[in-house]
This record gives C-alpha cells, structure tokens and sequence, in this order.
C-alpha cells in the first residue's frame, strides 16, 4: 500500500485560490485511482476529483467542475487540487486517498488508504 501526507490547506476569501498537495509514498505503482474528497461539519464525506494512473482523464463533482483542477507530478509522486474561484461553501476538511482497483471512482468506501486531511477554510 501507499503513505499519503496532505499539505496546503489554510484560509482564503471568496473568489481566491488554493492548492492542496498530495505527498504519495510507498508501493506507489499498486494504485489505480487518487482522488481528493471533502467532508464538512455535519456532512458525509463526499467526492471532488479524481483520475486513474492508466490515463489522461480527470473526474470532477458537478460542485468543483471548472473551478478545481486535480493534477500529477510523475517525478515527485505528488498529487495536486488546484481549487479557484472559492466559495464558503468550499469550507472542508480535504482527503488525499487511494484506490488499488478499477470501477467506481466516486465512492469514499471504495478507496482503501487516506492521507490526515487539511483544512480549507473560505471567508466572505
């Protein structure tokens, strides 16, 4: 399995940017899908992003579609969020996690390793 060590929370107003990073260690080449996910005070943990190693394409939730960018770094095996034109509503503990399978990519339970979380904080 895999170590993940999320970095780059913090607070930011409306309108601004953030970029969490992933720090992904370990049997790196056993995983198919990184995703990032969030979870709000009183909230079930839900999906933001993600992609599989095999291939360009990314996955998005209708919430963050356009304003969030999930990114690699093959080199540095660090996955990125690149999260623009924040909202309140953006506020969340935000998770790094891994998936070593095929199949859904949105599911929480389906991915098996998670990073501590970050905190993002958005102000009006």
């Amino acid at each position: 399995q895999v170590q993940l060590v999320e970095s780059g929370g913090g607070s930011a107003q409306a309108g601004g940017s953030l970029r969490l990073s992933c720090a992904v260690s370990g049997r790196t080449w056993t995983t198919y899908y990184m995703g990032w996910f969030r979870q709000a005070p009183g909230t079930e943990r839900e999906f933001v992003a993600a992609f599989a190693w095999t291939g360009p394409t990314t996955y998005y939730s209708d919430a963050v579609k356009g304003r969030f960018f999930i990114t690699r770094d093959n080199d540095k095996n660090t996955v990125y969020l690149q999260m623009n034109s924040l909202t309140p509503q953006d506020t969340a503990v935000y998770y790094c996690a891994a998936r070593y399978s095929a199949g859904l990519y949105d599911r929480p339970g389906t991915y098996s390793t998670w990073g501590q979380g970050t905190q993002v904080t958005v102000s009006s």
